[in-house]
């Protein structure tokens, strides 16, 4: 990829004589302009971000991306023919001087998810046009957007998950593991009890209950292990093959490399030196070089890949079983209204002691989370029950 800069004076096409001029087509001139006038409001936003970033290191990463977009929007120019350009310069568009207003009052960092998914649309749509599909534009609108990724993903000082764990105050620990813990025992017997108390509305057998309460489990827990075997190995097959484009375009334009990771950390912090002896480092060897550009840019671990899909799936089925099997147990012991009485106990206790896992993540008092997540479920389980007793009474009746 392209380091944020000017265009070589070979990347653009010669300038369109006369005789070119004429197989310009209407839609070609509007989408030129189109072209020149979002490069002119990038230029005019990563200008205007250079001069209110507090760190110096960021903002000079900033002021020459808006020399890249410069550079750009007199490319798209020298395409218009000359009937078509202004006799003075354009102004930003009102959404871009919006933008500035906001990054003057609140920082950068306020704009920045917008101006990411600007580049990723300038990067996309250069790639397929004709004009700009061989020069740098596109690589250099990706490099910007990685850029900025970088940017927003990161903080200046101390993150906040950071001080809260030294303080000890916010319980972050183990919280994504925890919750998806809680989740999926939550989902299994909220369900199960709803489709337990639904049948045993409509004054079905205990055999019928039984039965209902395991095919449920058996049928939520298989949807469960799916859903999240598609979710993490849809996630590696797109992490593996961002990883290979990233090996590719290493192989291919090492420096260009070197010089967008340099970029990348200056934008962490680091000096112009310290950035560019960091990334001649790492770049000496290829492997940790994509390694650390699979991180930094992608935000991607190459050796976990985001997980096992079949360890998230039978977790997942496992943990969705776990919650299942409270309304259920009791129909293997019991009968007739002891068994629908002894389910609803052990569902409301487990469900208690979900809501009081819950205020391990979120601090609030076990009472309050306990009771809230009781009167959840009761209130699901209620309404199924009321609709199986009416369903019942107009079957049998």
């Amino acid at each position: 990829m392209s380091t944020p800069g000017p265009l070589d004076a070979g990347s653009a096409p010669p300038r369109p004589g006369a005789s070119a001029e004429p197989r310009l087509t209407p839609g070609d001139i509007a989408r030129f302009r189109a072209n020149r006038q979002a490069e002119i409001d990038s230029a005019a936003l990563y200008r205007a971000l250079s001069q209110t970033e507090k760190d110096t290191r960021v903002a000079t990463v900033f002021g020459r991306m808006a020399e890249a977009e410069t550079a750009h929007a007199a490319f798209w120019e020298r395409l218009l023919p000359a009937s078509s350009r202004p006799a003075a310069s354009l102004r930003p568009s009102w959404r871009t001087r919006v933008l500035i207003g906001l990054a003057k009052r609140f920082g950068s960092r306020a704009v920045l998810p917008t101006v990411l998914a600007q580049e990723r649309s300038d990067s996309s749509g250069y790639a397929r046009q004709a004009e700009s599909r061989s020069t740098s534009l596109p690589a250099d609108e990706r490099s910007h957007q990685r850029l900025l990724g970088a940017m927003a993903a990161s903080s200046s000082g101390l993150e906040g998950g950071a001080i809260a764990r030294l303080e000890g105050r916010h319980r972050t620990i183990g919280g994504n593991a925890l919750r998806a813990a809680v989740l999926g025992a939550n989902d299994g017997l909220v369900s199960n009890l709803s489709l337990v108390m639904g049948v045993a509305g409509a004054a079905a057998s205990d055999r019928a209950l039984l039965v209902t309460g395991l095919a449920g489990l058996l049928a939520g827990a298989g949807s469960m292990a799916m859903g999240e075997w598609l979710s993490v190995q849809s996630a590696r097959e797109l992490h593996e093959r961002q990883l290979d484009i990233e090996g590719l375009e290493l192989a291919t334009a090492p420096e260009e490399e070197a010089q967008e990771l340099a970029l990348i950390y200056q934008a962490k912090g680091l000096s112009e030196d310290e950035a560019r002896l960091l990334s001649a480092r790492l770049m000496a060897t290829p492997d940790a070089a994509r390694q650390t550009l699979a991180r930094e840019e992608l935000g991607i671990d190459p050796e976990e890949l985001g997980g096992s899909a079949w360890q998230a799936a039978a977790t997942s089925a496992v943990l969705f079983s776990v919650g299942a099997i409270v309304p259920v147990f009791p129909f293997f012991f019991l009968s007739a209204n002891a068994a629908v009485f002894t389910s609803l106990a052990c569902s409301a206790a487990a469900l208690f002691l979900i809501g009081a896992g819950i205020t391990l993540l979120t601090g609030r008092s076990v009472w309050h989370s306990g009771v809230r997540q009781l009167l959840f479920g009761i209130v699901a389980a209620g309404l199924t029950y009321g609709v199986g007793r009416l369903l019942g009474a107009q079957i049998s009746g």
